[in-house]
């Protein structure tokens, strides 16, 4: 495309044409990797690869990625169930399973929801999440959570920053070192207007440790690097912002408001002979995760309230 040619329309086959010359295949990316474990079909060999050492440093890591999605589905129908109707999500990932707005507008049909991120992966996938139900509203912002400024400037096209907004920071924020992590999050939460909620899960430092570090050892090893957190420090982005935590306040994923669930429909009645005959990277997707233990799960989750 020359430097005169006007860009292609968001969603047009020239603009998905060029979104897929950004894709490197041939490096693991986070958002593919996390796609493997929840049994998503947009990752390639390099992320398979790098799930399967993952698994190897650590057989029952997989129960930390899906209970964070799940982690977040409850924060949201929480928010949603207050009576919160606007939704920001920063670091959205590919549409795997249920997505923000699916799981607001299941609660609330006129909630809004604007998805924001970087990559071109989920970038072209983001007409599946923008599927919005009739009553609401979804949008979709390509923005680096460095550039705080950029996403509330575009966010503002669907929200209304006079009422009450989540903002949703899941599986995201250990990609970014303290100097920058701290900041952006209180440029952000500054924005929220009196009422609004902040949900956020972070890799831990002193959860599992051992076990946590081979396993960013061997996604370091693969492009990918992450900033595991204390408790101490994960509470930070909270206390720091003049938040009220919201019971039980900085908790493994799997320890908040903790109910039974079936989380990916492959779990449900799996056919054992069947799933005895996949490798071990994919009969994962087949495990129940209600058998979960304090030494499975490796990342914080807190929800807080704006005063």
């Amino acid at each position: 495309m020359s430097a005169d040619a006007p860009a292609p329309a968001p969603g047009s086959p020239d603009a998905t044409a060029e979104l897929r010359k950004r894709i490197d295949t041939t490096k693991a990316h986070p958002a593919r990797v996390y796609d493997v474990f929840l049994g998503g079909k947009d990752n390639y060999p390099a992320d398979r690869d790098a799930a399967a050492m993952a698994l190897v440093a650590n057989p029952r890591g997989y129960l930390t990625v899906r209970h964070n999605r799940d982690f977040m589905r409850r924060a949201v129908t929480l928010a949603a169930k207050g009576g919160t109707r606007q939704f920001l999500d920063v670091g959205t990932g590919l549409p795997t399973q249920q997505n923000v707005h699916q799981i607001a507008q299941a609660v609330a049909p006129d909630s809004r929801v604007v998805y924001v991120d970087n990559d071109p992966v989920v970038l072209v996938h983001a007409q599946a999440l923008l599927t919005s139900g009739p009553e609401g509203r979804t949008d979709y912002v390509e923005a680096d959570l460095r550039d705080p400024a950029k996403i509330l400037e575009a966010a503002r096209r669907t929200l209304d920053f006079d009422r009450p907004i989540a903002l949703v920071l899941a599986a995201v924020l250990h990609f970014i070192e303290d100097d920058e992590a701290y900041p952006i999050v209180k440029q952000l939460v500054d924005a929220l207007p009196s009422g609004s909620h902040l949900v956020l899960s972070n890799v831990s430092s002193d959860l599992n440790p051992e076990q946590v570090g081979q396993v960013t050892k061997a996604f370091k090893e693969r492009g990918f690097a992450m900033v595991r957190r204390s408790h101490a420090q994960v509470e930070r982005f909270v206390t720091d912002n003049g938040l009220d935590m919201l019971d039980p306040g900085v908790v493994p994923v799997h320890r908040w408001r903790p109910e039974r669930v079936i989380d990916l429909p492959e779990a449900k009645d799996p056919d054992a002979e069947f799933v005895a005959g996949l490798d071990k990277l994919d009969r994962t997707r087949y495990r129940d995760i209600n058998d979960v233990t304090d030494a499975d799960v490796s990342v914080y989750g807190v929800m807080a309230r704006k005063p």
